[in-house]
């Protein structure tokens, strides 16, 4: 007994201890972007949709096959139905006169077996190219679904390593400013300097430090934010392997800005393709109801009355029946509302062709932004490195200056402040390089 005890109390902290074990993950980029298309939930639902569009693709195909249906069928005659009769000639009675006579059994079952077969539909037909449309439209549904996980997975990334960044860069503004505060509070015991510097110094410091303490909440959400555009449980680590600095040098593609645009390969034109591929179908299809419908039948099986329920005897008579059925329907007068569907199908598909233009119009325009948006930011980035070195000689001799009394804390101060926000705006700059560069070859569909 007390070996089982322990036993099930082993068991149960093991479950427990699995339970609180948290996944790890560390990822690159690409091995973020990919993780994100195989695990986002958009992903997944949009991988589904296409299961789904093939399943219906597969139910409109069944439509035109052979179809088997069984009837079992049992009446109870609680009360005959009577038919009239003229008296007179066979049925005796007056001349003229009317009677009546129940005709049937109590008890009638009916069993069989129905085999039909569309012969000709032209809708059928064309529905089975509306439905290979359907499944095109879910591919490319898909296919916009992973590119916009991709641009966003590439700008939460960069999200995380400038806040990375951002940190480090703070956290070593703040001991530089702590040193320089602590000595300028030694110079001012000794009475060699005025209490405004120290003070100036101390607004500075207050404001790196909130700051930094803002930057490390919003990398908390940062990396929250990307751990849900990957599928990863919040609960579960995750490091990014990249560099910020290396990752903007491997983003800085200047052959990139030679590519020629080709509206037929985004992802939003073969969308349109599709609308007016399928309105194209809808218009076929309105036509097509003009159109006779051929369809065949077999019957067969059996029946039997009775009037005593006796249906499962070993003796009980059933008479089969058998019997071949053709059908065909012919579309003669509709009081002109097909021509009316037709029209308004024509309507569609024009306005769909003039949506195609549009979004070719469009797409273009975007590309010469987004390409000169890439251009700038590159320009940018080297703008912004150049200004950060000139900042950083600039706060340099201040710090000097200041400490050999040639210069005021408000001089070193508004040094400083220059010097932080070049440090941003440079840091910000290889993010923009990054985000720009996704943008771009999304555009242009290149992976």
């Amino acid at each position: 007994m007390k070996h089982k005890l322990i036993f099930t109390l082993f068991l149960f902290a093991s479950i427990l201890q699995a339970q609180d074990k948290k996944e790890s993950y560390s990822l690159s980029l690409q091995q973020s972007v990919e993780h994100a298309i195989q695990n986002n939930y958009s992903a997944i639902n949009a991988n589904r949709d296409i299961e789904a569009a093939k399943h219906k693709k597969w139910e409109t195909t069944t439509m035109g096959l052979p179809q088997i249906n069984g009837t079992v069928s049992y009446l109870n005659n609680l009360q005959y139905t009577k038919q009239g009769v003229t008296g007179g000639g066979t049925f005796g009675g007056e001349p003229g006169s009317v009677s009546t006579i129940a005709f049937g059994t109590k008890h009638i079952m009916n069993a069989g077996v129905t085999l039909s077969q569309l012969l000709f539909d032209g809708s059928y037909l064309v529905g089975l190219q509306s439905a290979k449309v359907y499944l095109k439209i879910s591919e490319n549904a898909k296919l916009k679904t992973s590119q916009e996980i991709r641009e966003i997975v590439v700008n939460s990334y960069g999200n995380v390593l400038l806040a990375d960044e951002s940190i480090l860069i703070f956290e070593k503004n703040k001991v530089v400013l702590e040193k320089t505060l602590s000595d300028t509070k030694q110079i001012f015991k000794n009475g060699l300097i005025e209490e405004e510097n120290v003070e100036q110094l101390q607004i500075t410091s207050a404001s790196v430090n909130s700051a930094l303490a803002n930057v490390k909440r919003q990398r908390t959400i940062a990396v929250d934010m990307l751990k849900l555009i990957l599928g990863i449980n919040l609960d579960n680590e995750l490091t990014l392997t990249e560099k910020l600095e290396d990752l903007t040098q491997k983003n800085v593609d200047i052959l990139l800005l030679q590519e020629e645009f080709k509206a037929t390969n985004n992802i939003d034109y073969q969308i349109g393709q599709n609308l007016q591929e399928s309105k194209r179908l809808l218009l076929k299809y309105e036509r097509s109801k003009e159109l006779p419908s051929l369809g065949a039948a077999v019957n067969y099986g059996y029946n039997a009355f009775e009037n005593k329920f006796n249906f499962f005897s070993k003796d009980q008579k059933w008479n089969n029946f058998a019997n071949l059925g053709v059908s065909l329907n012919v579309p003669i007068f509709s009081s002109l509302g097909t021509s009316a569907r037709k029209q308004q199908a024509k309507i569609a598909l024009e306005q769909a062709t003039t949506k195609l233009t549009e979004t070719e119009q469009k797409l273009k325009l975007q590309f010469e932004k987004a390409k000169s948006d890439y251009e700038f930011t590159i320009e940018e980035l080297v703008t912004n490195k150049t200004n950060l070195k000139l900042a950083e000689r600039i706060e340099n001799k201040q710090q000097v200056k200041f400490k050999e009394g040639l210069s005021t804390s408000f001089n070193l101060s508004e040094a400083q402040r220059q010097l932080y926000t070049a440090q941003q705006t440079y840091l910000q700059s290889m993010v923009d390089v990054i985000n720009k560069k996704a943008t771009l070859e999304k555009l242009i569909n290149k992976k």
